[in-house]
């Protein structure tokens, strides 16, 4: 570009935008590269300090020059980003002198300024590049985006999975120098539609028939909630229930004698499901001693009997009690293995600690029946926080003076969040919403964080989603994920935001307090793939006709 004349200047400056005149355009870009919506720009000053902005909107005005001819000026309208100043890029532009002097294309080096250069290279965490030029990485600050809360959501067909098991594998690939086998990082994935095993070859795989899980650590809600009815406000059945799980606690607890008395409904101590259902089933049928004799009929010295006050009134109570236990997809949480199992087996088998020891557990609830999933999701999830809480309280047990809470975190991968965590006040959802909001509102303080995943993002508890700090915006077509995801996002998204809806597959907004700016990037691709590529129908009714083996498919749907 010729320096000797003016082709672009700053023709107006406010707290959020600059406005540029543009003589022209041909002339006004670096090599061959077209300026475009999303590409940057350096205003310089006089005192070496250069201004960053992004172009958000251009326009033509036309106008008549000295000859009355015609003549066309582009304006250019753009976001500032910030300064930079001695090499570094610093966030804000209030300190570039009045008026700018220079406007021009910014240079590759000063937008790679702005990512590669903004984080400390033992903080880098990168798995995504400039959307518009692949050849500049975007690095997000590691510990600001995995020690907080994120948020990924995308329409179906966005690349939602794949970003999230392209961010995954690559945490686990991560080194601090040279060393052989697995990595400290530990994550666990709740995977409603069994999507992951095939990203992640050697997680540490659990569904339907290898998940054991302890009934005896359910809360006393949860136990209730599985056990009665709670269509029939029914206080009968709540208090023999409530007292033979305590009495079962009791009778097989082996401590201390003087803490048997203090055993409660909500104590994590093992009881037998089948001591209660025998006790109900005495109770249903008591029949009372009045002390008294039949003096005449068939009954003739016989002695007198009357029913007990809760005769014949826990008959829907045992049958469901008895529908529960029989139940062989309730196994996994009801069966003889549930009743056996320690809490260390437990804990080992969720974070990867047995025999197949894994940066990753796929939790496979695909097989989980619906009517249990919050249940479920709400156990593993409280397992997963109470670690954390007591694992802190060991540390600072063993070492008063030490500030490192947790050496061991964790990250809960919560796929389709909405599925366990939806803006509902629905009882089915009670139990996991309170276990995870716990978690969203204190899990940091512990090493236990959450990454959600969403197609319907408007459909989350917001309690939770408000908790995230980090976003990842994949594109939204739905008008009301689109509003909630705006007014979730912090100011600084600006009009990026407004981009949502005609993202490609792959590309998303990136921001948070992990990244140095709002962004859009585009997620490369992960390798080996989750499988959750739509299937080709059109291909696929084109094809020869298949033959479909009904019987192996009833087989493996009785397996249950």
């Amino acid at each position: 570009m010729d320096s000797g004349r003016i082709n672009a200047e700053v023709i107006s400056v406010f707290p959020n935008k600059v406005k540029i005149l543009v003589e022209d355009l041909e002339d006004f870009r670096i090599a061959e590269e077209n300026l475009k919506v999303g590409s940057y720009l350096r205003i310089s000053d006089n005192e070496n300090a250069i201004l960053i902005a992004i172009i958000e909107n251009f326009s033509i005005e036309i106008e008549k020059d000295t000859d009355g001819l015609p003549s066309r000026k582009y304006i250019l309208e753009a976001n500032p980003l910030g300064i930079i100043r001695d090499g570094k890029f610093e966030r804000g532009g209030d300190s570039l002198a009045i008026p700018p002097k220079q406007v021009e294309p910014a240079k590759l080096e000063e937008i790679e300024k702005i990512f590669v250069e903004s984080i400390d290279e033992n903080e880098k965490f990168t798995f995504s590049s400039l959307s518009s030029n692949p050849a500049i990485s975007v690095p997000v600050n590691g510990n600001k985006f995995f020690n907080k809360h994120i948020a990924i959501v995308g329409s179906t067909g966005s690349g939602k999975s794949h970003s999230v098991a392209k961010i995954l594998q690559e945490a686990t690939r991560c080194k601090n120098g040279e060393y052989e086998g697995l990595n400290n990082s530990h994550i666990v994935i709740f995977d409603i539609h069994s999507e992951y095993k095939s990203a992640f070859p050697t997680a540490n795989y659990i569904d339907i028939s290898t998940l054991v899980l302890p009934y005896w650590m359910l809360t006393s809600d949860e136990l209730q909630e599985l056990f009665i009815d709670t269509e029939v406000n029914d206080h009968n059945q709540r208090n023999v229930f409530k007292q033979e799980v305590i009495r079962s606690r009791q009778n097989h607890f082996t401590g201390e004698p003087e803490a048997k008395d203090k055993i409660h409904f909500d104590s994590p101590l093992m009881f037998d499901l089948n001591d209660v259902l025998d006790e109900a089933r005495k109770i249903n049928t008591l029949e009372i001693d009045t002390g008294e004799i039949y003096a005449s009929g068939p009954k003739k010295g016989q002695p007198k009997t009357t029913q007990g006050s809760l005769y014949g009134k826990l008959t829907n109570f045992i049958n469901r009690l008895e529908n529960k236990l029989n139940d062989k997809r309730l196994d996994f949480l009801l069966g003889d293995r549930s009743k056996n199992i320690t809490f260390e087996e437990t804990l080992k088998q969720l974070i990867g600690y047995g025999e197949n020891k894994s940066n990753i557990s796929i939790i496979d609830l695909s097989g989980v029946p619906f009517d249990v999933l919050s249940i479920t999701v709400s156990l593993i999830s409280r397992i997963l926080f109470e670690y954390g809480y007591y694992y802190k309280r060991f540390r600072c047990a063993q070492n008063p003076e030490e500030h490192l809470n947790n050496d061991i975190p964790l990250l809960l991968v919560y796929e389709e969040a909405h599925k366990y965590v939806p803006n509902s006040d629905l009882s089915r959802y009670r139990a996991s919403k309170q276990s995870i909001e716990r978690i969203a509102k204190e899990g940091r303080k512990y090493g236990v964080t959450l990454l959600l995943a969403s197609q319907r993002p408007s459909e989350i508890s917001e309690t939770i989603f408000a908790q995230c700090n980090n976003f990842l915006a994949l594109r939204l077509t739905n008008p009301n994920d689109q509003n909630y995801v705006k007014r979730l996002l912090p100011d600084t998204s600006g009009s990026l935001v407004e981009k949502m809806p005609s993202l490609r597959a792959g590309e998303c907004i990136l921001v948070g307090d992990a990244v140095t700016i709002p962004s859009i990037v585009h997620i490369g691709e992960c390798e080996p793939k989750p499988s959750s590529n739509d299937i080709p129908y059109f291909d696929l009714w084109k094809s020869e006709w298949k033959d479909l083996d009904i019987s192996a498919i009833k087989d493996e749907w009785l397996k249950n």
